[in-house]
């Protein structure tokens, strides 16, 4: 059995300003998406496209401020609305408390989802094509927000087996071992699912398709590590037995698949 570490959220003490862990593991989240959406400049179909649909390093930058936006915003409304809609309709300026904590990855997707839109639309780009550009390079960004969790000590894990090697005893989760499962979503939702998505985006797929295995694949994973993660306390356990971070992977799951049928009905009648 392990002791969570006792990690002070707060990386360094710069006089009145504190640099905390979270904030570095996202600053460490925006770069992995830099490097990783300029090397995807150099892959196929990109490097191909020439004239007003080239792509280029501003273009990266455009719209990782853009996603960034989504993140923020699309994270923060989706927590309310999905999680304390009651609490926030009865409190609407706390809305606005981001400091309070409570952001959720499914509100900040649809968040990245208006934006990849919204750059789509200006640019006059397809949004399939845009929305294949960005899914390979967000997973790492999905593992260090895990990190970040683990740091910080929260969103542990559903309780183990005292027989579990890495159970782990969290502050302010009791005495009893729980699964770390902020390491297995790093492992799931960050490293697997980016290394799997790496890979398929290298070879030619159809418009839409590498976006539908990033919905599919973190649906299904999402999915998965939801079993070893402690439910949200004011909510518990929904319909089913399953959890809301299992619900909202639902329609993730079912979209990626028809999503990935649909366009490969779409291009090979072509």
């Amino acid at each position: 059995m392990l002791i969570h570490p006792d990690i002070h959220p707060v990386a360094l003490q710069l006089g009145p300003v504190a640099v905390h862990w979270y904030g570095l593991t996202y600053l460490a989240a925006f770069g992995l998406f830099m490097w990783l959406a300029n090397l995807r400049l150099r892959h196929e179909p990109f490097v191909s496209l020439t004239g007003a649909q080239a792509w280029s390093r501003k273009d990266v930058e455009d719209i990782l401020f853009l996603g960034v936006m989504g993140v923020i915003l699309g994270g923060r409304i989706g927590y309310c609305l999905f999680y304390k809609p009651v609490y926030y309709a009865a409190h609407p300026l706390e809305v606005f408390a981001v400091w309070q904590g409570g952001m959720s990855f499914h509100g900040g997707m649809l968040g990245v989802v208006v934006a990849e839109i919204w750059f789509a639309w200006s640019r006059k780009r397809p949004l399939l094509q845009v929305a294949d550009f960005v899914a390979p390079c967000v997973p790492t960004g999905l593992a260090m927000g895990r990190v970040g969790n683990f740091i910080n000590g929260e969103l542990w894990g559903r309780v183990a087996s005292p027989d579990l090697p890495w159970g782990m005893v969290f502050r302010g989760a009791g005495d009893l071992p729980r699964h770390p499962s902020q390491i297995y979503q790093f492992l799931l939702e960050g490293l697997l699912l980016f290394v799997v998505l790496w890979l398929y985006a290298r070879r030619p797929r159809l418009p839409g398709q590498v976006a539908a295995a990033f919905l599919f694949g973190y649906g299904v994973l999402r999915f998965t590590a939801e079993f070893f993660r402690e439910p949200d306390a004011h909510l518990g356990l929904l319909s089913l037995g399953m959890s809301m971070g299992q619900w909202l992977c639902v329609p993730m799951i079912l979209g990626g698949a028809g999503l990935w049928l649909w366009t490969r009905a779409r291009f090979t009648e072509k």
